[in-house]
């Protein structure tokens, strides 16, 4: 059965640095669009970055755009999401996510039909 693992998540300063990694099990990773998602208390889950399965296509939500960059290491069916000048609104639980339906590629959180467990980010001002 296929899952997702992350990791890499904690507590940094404000203008600190975290890469999030998310590991998968199975054989068809890199056929899937990843994405990664975050859900702050209180607020609905929110589209971070999603990257097609060669790699080659990412697209990064605004607020994120130069600071966040999302990668991949099909051999290690790894999926990665630096996280760069964080800011204390970037606290978060993030998640990864696969598109194995092949929904295309979407910023929506239905469309992706695998999550992982969850990883917590605190960025202290």
């Amino acid at each position: 059965q296929v899952q997702l693992v992350e990791s890499g998540g904690g507590l940094v300063q404000a203008g600190g640095s975290l890469r999030l990694s998310c590991a998968a099990s199975g054989r068809a990773f890199s056929y899937y669009i990843m994405g990664w998602f975050r859900q702050a208390p209180g607020k609905e889950r929110e589209f971070v970055a999603f990257i097609s399965g060669s790699g080659g296509e990412t697209v990064h939500v605004d607020s994120v755009k130069g600071r966040f960059t999302i990668s991949r290491d099909n051999a290690k069916s790894t999926v990665y999401l630096q996280m760069n000048s964080l800011k204390p609104e970037d606290t978060a639980v993030y998640y990864c996510a696969a598109d194995r339906r092949f929904a295309g590629k979407s910023v929506y959180a239905k469309d992706y039909d695998l999550w992982g467990q969850g990883t917590q980010v605190t960025v202290s001002s």
